[in-house]
């Protein structure tokens, strides 16, 4: 029996679970188990009455032990998250501290109310920087995002695609066999955040070549901001048991600061210039204002407008949909990963709008909501709230499509004439999308109205009866007797 039960319980493991089939058969052993053991004890046979008895008791006191596992697991669930409401209390009460003690000299106001009003009450950090210049407009808990590193989760994949295009191991349009998908190129791998996807080209890539790149993205050094005790981040080193092939997508290894991120996607944005971030703290210094290039990256420009159709998707379909807005187009990427003592890090960098780069806003946050999109939210709130000055202007904008060809004029005057004779458009400038919203009369009817056969009868009267032949069928009833019978009352 011995024998038996380790072969059970070898077989079971120690976290699999047994089927309702092997649970039943399992119970059963126990009773059989169970009343050997009693009539051991009795040293006698048992009678029917009382083997029954001695099972009722055996199944009341599973029912028991039963209840008690759940009424346990319940309670160390509710602990749970107790213990976890009171970590999110306590970061969220050490993050509003750290914010009131922040230095805003010199920071655009409009922009710190817009960041503090889209973090609101959650434990995180916010940068809003100029990526042609280096400029920061706001640096929301400057503790964090200045003197603390965080894991960079997802947001490496930005260092592995550029490193694997760089290298020529990879191109936008190749597709590769990930174990998540069937294929997946560049633009799906960094809109979906597929890991599999940038493991594969890390594998060709290798650990120095990934390191080299990362440092000459900023990453592991300081950015030379103009606030003393700034954090340089930490990059990953070659250690026994450390699993290579998880840098390149979960960024194993890696500590960056919320300004190294907001560099490094500024150098993306403006083809390959890193900058350093200034701030400056008296009207002097910004009327005079001149961005500090801290070096010329060694990559090709083209690289990163390889990179943008995959940022531009994480926004408009992948995993940052949350920082979609309608009046510009936002380019960025999401990361999300366990940032340990019971909580999560989420992380957004990206800029926009990408013809015209005008702001770079990175976003981390910490605590049990940092995994729902939390980041990319902030983020998005704020480029719309500062659409109306950042924002892309008008005439760069993309048309939308005519509803209606008789009732667009703009689009009538903007056509060029086959003959050859171009007028030049006199209309003024149209104004945003957000502040020029469609008309109701261009709307489109689409549910038109039915007429009914007992009512007017004097328009179906005028109406023209199609041209009869010779071979049509004539109607047996005319529509006037048959409206005169419908109309008849009852005898």
């Amino acid at each position: 029996m011995s024998a038996r039960n380790s072969r059970r319980d070898s077989r079971r493991g120690v976290n699999s679970k047994l089927s309702k089939r092997e649970l039943r058969h399992e119970a059963a052993r126990a009773q059989a188990t169970s009343l050997k053991e009693l009539e051991r004890k009795l040293r006698r046979p048992m009678g029917r009455r009382e083997r029954a008895a001695e099972l009722r008791r055996l199944a009341a006191q599973r029912r028991r032990e039963i209840l008690e596992a759940r009424r346990r697991a319940e309670a160390a669930r509710l602990a749970a998250i107790a213990r976890q409401r009171a970590i999110d209390e306590a970061l969220r009460n050490e993050v509003q501290t750290m914010i009131a003690r922040d230095n805003i000299v010199g920071e655009d106001p409009e922009v710190r109310r817009v960041a503090v009003n889209a973090l609101g009450n959650h434990a995180g950090t916010v940068v809003v920087m100029d990526p042609m210049n280096g400029k920061v407009y706001s640096i929301v808990n400057q503790e964090w995002a200045l003197r603390r590193g965080f894991k960079p989760c997802s947001t490496i994949k930005l260092v592995t695609g550029v490193a694997g295009l760089s290298e020529n191991i990879i191109s936008p349009s190749e597709s590769a066999l990930t174990s998540d998908r069937p294929r997946m190129d560049l633009t799906s791998a960094l809109a979906h955040s597929d890991n599999s996807y940038f493991e594969h080209v890390g594998s060709s890539l290798g650990f120095d070549k990934m390191v080299h790149y990362a440092r000459e993205l900023g990453l592991g050094e300081k950015t030379g901001l103009n606030v003393p005790f700034e954090y340089p981040g930490r990059l990953p080193e070659m250690k026994p048991g450390f699993t290579v092939r998880r840098m390149f997508s979960y960024a194993d290894g890696f500590e960056v600061t919320p300004l190294q991120l907001g560099s490094l996607v500024s150098a993306m944005a403006n083809g390959g210039k890193l900058y350093e971030p200034q701030v400056p703290r008296s009207a002097q210094e910004a009327a005079r204002f001149k961005g500090k290039v801290r070096r010329k990256l060694n990559i090709d420009s083209a690289v990163f407008q390889r990179m943008i159709p995959g940022m531009v998707g994480a926004v408009n379909y992948g995993s940052g949909r949350r920082a979609y807005d309608p009046t510009q187009t936002v380019a960025g990427k999401t990361g999300t990963c366990n940032g340990g003592e019971g909580s999560w890090v989420g992380l957004f960098t990206s800029y926009a709008p990408i013809a015209n780069p005008k702001l770079a806003v990175v976003v981390i946050t910490r605590g049990t909501d940092a995994h729902r999109h939390l980041p990319a939210a902030v983020a998005g709130q704020i480029y719309r709230d500062l659409s109306r000055r950042f924002g892309t202007p008008a005439h760069l904008q993309l048309a939308s499509a005519p509803d209606d060809e008789e009732n667009d004029e703009d689009a009538a005057t903007a056509q060029i004439d086959t003959s050859g004779n171009t007028q030049p458009s006199t209309s003024p400038t149209p104004m945003p999308l957000v502040n020029n919203p469609a008309q109701r009369d261009n709307v489109k009817r689409v549910l038109m109205p039915i007429p009914s056969r007992t009512s007017q009868p004097s328009n179906a009267a005028n109406s023209k009866p199609p041209t009869a032949t010779k071979d049509a069928v004539k109607p047996t009833t005319q529509p006037d007797d048959r409206l005169r019978r419908t109309q008849s009352p009852r005898p």
